[in-house]
């Protein structure tokens, strides 16, 4: 059976601080039997800069190089015509 968790106020005031000032992002609770042992918080940040390259089109990889063009070739038409028939 599952225990009771123990809650009390420094605890709480842990979660609200880890939840405090949080735009984007998460706070996870570990709990291990029955009393919370760890809480995680990930941030997520957004950056002017990132939504302005966002704006501009698709990201391109700097580490890619332009593939070469092959060259093109010019059509000189049916072959019967280049043959004279």
């Amino acid at each position: 059976m599952a225990k009771p968790l123990e809650l009390n106020e420094s605890w709480l005031e842990r979660i609200s601080d880890a939840v405090s000032g949080l735009q984007y992002g998460s706070v996870q609770i570990v709990v291990h039997d029955g009393r919370i042992v760890q809480i995680e918080r990930t941030e997520r940040r957004r950056f002017d800069e990132v939504n302005e390259r966002r704006a501009a089109g698709p990201h391109r990889d700097p580490r890619e190089q332009a593939k070469p063009r092959e060259p093109q070739r010019e059509s000189l038409g049916p072959v019967s015509e280049r043959q004279g028939t």
